[in-house]
């Protein structure tokens, strides 16, 4: 059984539709595992939905619903907004469902055995916005709380914590000793200062059932519930051990059913995650909890997290109080899905924070998109349509070198998840051959008999190029790459990266039916 490659995104929570921030997660992992993909490795890419929790139980309530059944709306909403960004995932987790709750109450069982859980009284501040305790540090000089943490009340409370600070020395000492643990580095550095100059405390990880209803019991403590966030990390390894794998299922053992639920497939093996992809407002839940939570039970670490950055609107935080916000799903209607998933890629290094604008949206579509790949594909292809009757001349390797050197580059870029320098690399061989098409003038060599062979040259280099590029854009762009692929005549998908060697395009093949793959908008 060969291992895959695991990669995850944070699973969102239901309290709401999903927005940007949502989507540029979803977009970036998907382009990754596509990626994966092509290079011949089999993947697993698994996202999904965080049901529990007081703020979904109050906005429920609010609904006029129970929450399971404003979860199984939302779900619904959120599984059609996966579909609609074109995510190529093999799972679908949500952590009201049975094979999640056996997981986690398997997770709870053992480490209870294994004494990792004590009872104690919780006198303190509780934020219900964010379902976390805070503390006399978390107050400002005049003694509030920052609105961020919404209503803060007082608490008394019997509660089970999690032995989390025993575990600090060894978790400084792992993240200090692996430097690709958590990236960007800068986010790594966050974690490392956080551990080096605060006490890590342990992790309140129930809630009385008599509060907070709506959540996964605690097998050994029936009247508390499991807080969210050791519900949610859970998530990583629930879906695993609902596929059969073994080392999931081993670390388990007899807390989980004998068989897996997943039939038909055998099974699968996924742990190690080999990347969570999370914002960087969750990075201490992934990298300090998660990792902690992972040693108690036994199971290797994830090889890697990787903290994206969040999104604004025309320089300013997004809110829907006051209107600034961007609605995916209403760009990708109005532009197309490849659109849109080229600009959240293109707009920002992965870690950084990202800024939205209609305008440069539309510009990159514009120069980028239309006149840029669009227009090199439909005249490369109309010329090859209009001089040879679309029939495919001899080879030639006229631009054979910098597809080569573009293909290597971006191989580079993807293996270090540089997705907007893989897209920088891309542009420069559109770039590239949109010149060649200047510099060799088909239009003028096909006025003269004597250039014949001279024009077949630059009619294959150009169609080739069209033909390696969309095995460059698939894991970016995997609609247009299709598109590119249909109008050469070729059929299934550009989907492995073997086919961007040079010169696979066949002569006397003959090409398809050539349409613009980015329409001129008038904005």
């Amino acid at each position: 059984m060969s291992k895959r490659f695991y990669v995850t995104t944070a699973i969102d929570y239901v309290n709401g539709q999903p927005h940007l921030g949502h989507a540029y997660e979803k977009v970036i992992t998907d382009v990754i595992a596509r990626a994966h993909r092509s290079l011949g490795e089999p993947v697993f890419f698994l996202t999904g939905l965080d049901e529990h929790g007081q703020k979904v139980q109050q906005a429920a309530l609010a609904a006029g619903q129970t929450p399971q059944a404003y979860c199984d709306e939302l779900a619904t909403a959120w599984r059609s907004f996966a579909t609609k960004l074109d995510l190529s995932i093999d799972d679908f987790v949500r952590t009201t469902s049975p094979r999640h709750q056996t997981t986690v109450q398997a997770v709870l069982t053992r480490l209870d055995r294994e004494g990792h859980f004590y009872p104690d009284t919780y006198r303190g501040y509780y934020s219900a916005r964010e379902e976390t305790f805070l503390t006399e540090k978390d107050r400002r000089p005049d003694g509030t709380f920052d609105p961020i943490w919404g209503n803060v009340v007082e608490l008394v409370e019997e509660n089970y914590y999690f032995k989390l600070g025993a575990h600090q020395p060894w978790l400084l000492e792992y993240i200090e000793a692996h430097p690709d643990f958590i990236v960007p580095d800068y986010r790594r550095n966050e974690v490392l200062g956080f551990l080096r100059h605060n006490k890590l405390e342990d992790l309140c990880s129930t809630r009385p059932a008599t509060r907070l209803g709506w959540g996964i019991p605690v097998p050994f403590a029936p009247a508390w519930v499991t807080y969210v966030w050791f519900d949610a990390l859970s998530n990583y390894i629930s879906v695993p051990a609902d596929h059969g794998d073994p080392a999931v299922r081993a670390a388990l053992g007899e807390a989980l059913p004998a068989t897996p639920a997943v039939e038909g497939a055998g099974p699968l093996s996924l742990w190690p995650a080999d990347l969570h992809v999370i914002g960087k407002d969750i990075l201490k839940f992934h990298a300090v909890y998660w990792p902690i939570m992972l040693r108690t039970l036994g199971l290797p670490l994830p090889r890697q997290i990787l903290a994206h950055g969040w999104w604004q609107k025309d320089g300013q935080r997004m809110s829907k109080s006051t209107g600034n916000v961007v609605d995916p799903v209403a760009v990708i209607d109005a532009w197309g899905v490849d659109a849109f998933r080229y600009y959240v890629t293109r707009e920002l290094d992965v870690g950084a924070d990202g800024n939205w604008t209609d305008a440069g949206f539309q510009a990159r579509y514009q120069a980028e998109l239309a006149n840029g790949l669009g227009n090199l594909v439909n005249r490369s292809l109309s010329m090859l349509q209009r001089y040879r009757q679309g029939r495919v001349p001899a080879r030639s390797a006229d631009l054979a070198e910098p597809a080569h050197q573009a293909t290597q580059a971006v191989r580079m870029a993807l293996a270090a998840y540089r997705l907007q320098g893989a897209l920088l690399e891309i542009w420069a061989l559109v770039n590239r051959a949109n010149q060649y098409v200047d510099q060799t003038a088909p239009f003028r060599l096909a006025k003269d008999p004597g250039q014949a062979s001279r024009l077949d040259a630059v009619l294959y280099s150009l169609a080739e190029t069209c033909r390696v590029l969309a095995v460059l854009l698939w894991p970016f762009l995997p609609s247009t790459a299709g598109k590119i692929y249909a109008q050469l005549g070729l059929t299934g998908a550009p989907d492995r990266w073997s086919g961007a060697e040079w010169g696979q395009l066949p002569p006397g093949h003959t090409i398809g039916a050539v349409t613009p793959l980015f329409p001129r908008k008038d904005t």
